[in-house]
């Protein structure tokens, strides 16, 4: 495995069984992955896609029935390497008798991080996710939106290489949103490695460099956002100063007419009618199976 992935999966799957050990539910089938460190990666699917079997198969929560999960290059169920992640769950489930600082100083003591280097990451970690004014109420007191600010700086509070979000926008207000992208878009830039499962596909537009389309346990797209948008097939042309007879022109005779070329480029679509356009396509060919883009993982900006 290459030094800079963090996440490989080959073949994964799962099978959840009933009591007597009969097929149940086919959660994953044959999941092959490859994430790189810096890179935000989406994951995405309707509900019973695959999408949380896969979060809790890297934390080791889960036992695959077939395939490898390999995360830093240990296999997925060595719980020693959660000591580089963070996670955040669809559901925080927090003490609700415990304030900001206290919920951040038991986790932090669960890593045995020394006491002064807990005290400024603390602080500072209140500080980014926007609760300053709010660190000293008891989070029974708190709103879905805080509870959601807090849950992101637990799952920080170790310093994590990998950070695994489930919804991390939900609950929250458009300049909560825009907040969270942003500190989405942070981590990036200090090389963390950002792995993100949301119902909200705006948001993986905006913030993710690679997505993974899960539909009914099976892989059905993998590649970079800003490729899989592109509409290949169609071309748009964008100029200015352009007099009435040459609008409808193209290359040689905007040139001819004196107008400014400003762009020649493929339009794009946006994630949600990909999204739709894959899920529609998989209900009525249910064999298909996409193949893993050669994309390469986009470096951290």
């Amino acid at each position: 495995m290459a030094g800079d992935t963090v996440i490989e999966t080959r073949a994964l799957s799962k099978i959840y069984r009933d009591f007597w050990g009969r097929p149940k539910v086919r959660a994953l089938k044959a999941l092959d992955l490859e994430i790189k460190q810096g890179e935000v990666f989406g994951l995405l699917g309707p509900n019973g896609s695959g999408k949380t079997t896969t979060i809790k198969l890297l934390l080791g929560l889960l036992f695959p029935t077939d395939g490898q999960a390999l995360v830093f290059g240990k296999d997925a169920t060595d719980v020693s390497k959660n000591e580089r992640i963070g996670y955040l769950p669809e559901e925080s489930y927090l003490y609700r008798f415990l304030n900001a600082e206290e919920t951040l100083d038991f986790y932090g003591r669960l890593f045995d991080i020394r006491h002064d280097v807990l005290k400024q990451r603390i602080d500072d970690l209140i500080k980014m996710v926007g609760l300053d004014r709010a660190r000293k109420r008891q989070l029974k007191e708190y709103s879905k939106g805080m509870t959601r600010r807090i849950g992101l700086a637990q799952a920080l509070i170790n310093e994590p290489d990998l950070i695994l979000l489930d919804e991390p926008t939900s609950g929250l207000d458009p300049i909560g949103t825009r907040e969270m992208k942003d500190m989405i878009l942070r981590l990036r830039s200090e090389g963390k490695t950002i792995v993100m499962c949301s119902h909200l596909l705006a948001d993986v537009q905006d913030v993710c460099d690679r997505i993974a389309i899960l539909h009914q346990g099976e892989l059905k797209e993998l590649g970079r956002v800003d490729t899989l948008l592109t509409v290949a097939d169609v071309t748009q042309i964008r100029a200015k100063r352009l007099n009435p007879d040459c609008q409808n022109e193209i290359r040689q005779v905007i040139e001819r007419h004196h107008g400014e070329l400003v762009s020649i480029e493929h339009p794009t679509t946006t994630l949600e009618e990909l999204f739709l356009s894959i899920v529609r396509d998989s209900e009525a060919r249910p064999g298909r199976r996409a193949v893993a883009a050669a994309e390469p993982a986009a470096p951290p900006s």
